[in-house]
């Protein structure tokens, strides 16, 4: 159907959008149906013409932190923040409005990667578009508006959302929606690490692009593992806290856990950690220490013992234990602490994400706490009691801010076109 102003000035009185609403947000028809107005009255006013809106969720991991890149296995949930696009097919270039940053303008026909755009939002367009192209896929322009509540430099993944979002909006408007969702976070990934500049595993465009709770094994990157699941903890609210910090200047220290990872498999004469087997891994630590460093080698201990935990994970999830799943995000919250050593960046005192596990522990309805993403600055994730839920926001607020603490839900439908009627 065409959308026009009169469709979208009502969407609150809308029962196909209330029913999007819901399955995508959990509830806030208000708020939404203002997000996306403004964002068609932006788009609207300066291209015109009929447009369709796109939305891309943010991302949680559960649990497999730090893994991915070395082949490992991983338990992921894509969130109830998204990023919303208001688009307009467009001729010879994409052109991206975000609200609240520059504008992206890339031509389609130039393709070559930059490093140059290092960091930039036009690598990660011009990275997608290679990738289609590249593979066989169809490519053209479009303009879209966007605005984003996946917050920035909180560990939900911004960069990958929008990715993403660009993924969907080319498959949708130039294929038909024919490509799967492990191709479009294949592209991502793509356009994040060879156009962006940033070295990073599969997961969290796999997390985004899939939906829901997903175990994702990645022995083999071309063809991943995957098996979605229901969430079965609703008397359990999801809260994530972001402690303060920011990523800009952290990509070496998250580039030095996959290398000295890499490293330690490299002792065995493999480029990946799941070609070693953790019995020699075990046996050869007395060699290994003359020739590694030992932070590689509690590096890669973490990665053996969390690839069990994400196991362990998916059972306790399907049988809906939640006992036994909050032992394994504990077990891997001190893993990562200990073992990985990615909860504060070298040289740092303020040590704000140690504050908030430490608060967090003393809280009794707080039944899980563990660092979240890449770490290092950023985020926790606390499982808590929805009885106490209230009560522990409240108290994190006083110490980390109002803006810094949220309480977010798992959202089953991954990147998608929103398709009103």
């Amino acid at each position: 159907m065409q959308i026009t102003k009169s469709f979208v000035d009502n969407l609150k009185d809308n029962a196909s959008f209330a029913e999007y609403v819901d399955k995508l947000y959990g509830g806030g028809l208000d708020y939404q149906a203002a997000r996306y107005k403004k964002i068609y009255d932006l788009h609207v006013a300066t291209y015109g013409g009929e447009v369709s809106f796109y939305s891309s969720p943010g991302r949680i991991e559960l649990c497999g932190n730090h893994t991915d890149h070395n082949n490992g296995k991983v338990l992921c949930a894509s969130i109830s923040v998204d990023t919303v696009a208001c688009v307009t097919p467009l001729e010879g270039k994409v052109v991206v409005a975000s609200i609240g940053y520059p504008e992206v303008v890339v031509n389609i026909n130039d393709l070559e990667a930059n490093s140059e755009e290092y960091g930039s939002s036009e690598a990660l367009v011009r990275g997608v578009l290679a990738y289609y192209k590249q593979n066989g896929y169809k490519i053209g322009g479009f303009a879209a508006t966007t605005t984003s509540d996946v917050f920035k430099g909180a560990g939900v993944s911004s960069s990958a959302s929008f990715e993403v979002l660009i993924c969907e909006i080319l498959n949708q408007m130039y294929n038909g929606g024919a490509i799967d969702k492990i191709t479009k976070a294949k592209a991502s990934h793509y356009a994040e690490s060879i156009y962006f500049g940033k070295p990073c595993g599969l997961l969290d465009q796999s997390a985004i692009s899939l939906g829901g709770v997903s175990y994702i094994d990645f022995k083999s990157t071309v063809n991943p593992k995957v098996k979605t699941m229901d969430w079965k903890f609703g008397d359990t609210t999801i809260v994530l806290i972001n402690t303060g910090g920011d990523h800009c200047d952290l990509t070496s220290q998250y580039a030095d856990i996959r290398s000295e990872m890499e490293w330690v498999a490299s002792m065995f004469h493999v480029r990946k950690l799941r070609k070693v087997k953790e019995e020699e891994f075990v046996a050869a630590i007395p060699q290994l220490q003359k020739q590694v460093t030992g932070r590689a080698i509690l590096r890669a201990m973490h990665y053996f013992e969390e690839n069990k935990r994400v196991d362990a994970g998916v059972k306790a999830v399907k049988s809906g234990n939640f006992k036994k799943f909050a032992a394994v995000i504990n077990g891997s919250g001190q893993s990562s602490y200990e073992l990985l050593q990615n909860c504060y960046p070298l040289g740092d005192t303020a040590q704000r994400i140690p504050l908030a596990l430490a608060v967090s522990k003393l809280n009794g309805s707080v039944k899980a706490a563990r660092v979240h993403g890449g770490g290092f600055a950023g985020t926790i994730l606390a499982f808590v009691e929805n009885s106490g839920a209230d009560d522990y926001i409240a108290d994190m607020k006083k110490i980390f801010g109002d803006d810094c603490v949220y309480r977010i839900g798992v959202r089953n439908e991954g990147t998608c076109k929103v398709e009103l009627n």
